[in-house]
């Protein structure tokens, strides 16, 4: 957090203020829960003021709209890095399931998980949150496919469908973070990186 109050109309803006926003929204979120995510919040959080959140974001909504289309920006980043760091495609399946997979000892990511869903229930009735958290879910299962599809394509995994393997391995995924997140078990099955590397990974491998 810089620390600083920034007034737009003066033409002084901070380049990563928008950085510093997204990152403030992130941090309530893990701390407060949706409930507690204000346009006020997130100002203090970042350091800066009101006006300069909503020279950006008309409304709330507006910013939460942004911040999960981060999400595939972030993705399309992770995707290069791990095409980048091996050819290994276990590796790379590993590398990516392990980002989907929160242990019961990681707080802080099952506290974002937690407001995580209970952002997502908007969707049941709003349509733009709806039509962005489709979106997100498509390019998670999209690159899931591709990484799958290559590695069979190697040899590397056995014959399967790549894009039914997919949904059927982040479906699994999303209810084990779910039942963590409202239940708090630490048992849930696909609930931590080992249960999905024994379960999921290895089942796959040719």
């Amino acid at each position: 957090m810089n620390g600083s109050s920034t007034d737009p109309a003066e033409g002084s803006e901070q380049p990563d203020a928008r950085e510093e926003i997204m990152r403030a929204t992130y941090h309530i979120l893990c701390a407060e829960g949706y409930a507690g995510l204000t346009m006020r919040a997130i100002a203090t959080e970042a350091g800066t003021s009101k006006s300069l959140i909503h020279y950006h974001y008309d409304t709330k909504d507006d910013l939460l709209l942004a911040f999960l289309d981060r999400f595939i920006d972030r993705l399309d980043k992770f995707l290069a890095e791990i095409q980048a760091e091996t050819d290994d495609h276990e590796a790379r399946l590993v590398a990516f399931l392990d980002r989907f997979v929160v242990d019961p000892d990681e707080d802080e990511r099952q506290s974002f998980w937690r407001a995580l869903l209970e952002l997502r229930l908007r969707a049941a009735h709003d349509e733009e949150f709806r039509e962005q958290l489709e979106a997100n879910n498509e390019a998670i299962r999209e690159a899931l496919t591709e990484i799958i599809a290559e590695g069979i394509d190697d040899g590397a995994f056995r014959e399967v469908d790549p894009r039914a393997t997919a949904d059927l391995i982040l479906d699994a995924l999303e209810g084990a973070r779910t039942r963590q997140a409202t239940l708090g078990t630490d048992d849930a099955p696909l609930g931590t990186h080992e249960s999905v590397r024994e379960h999921v990974v290895s089942d796959l491998l040719a």
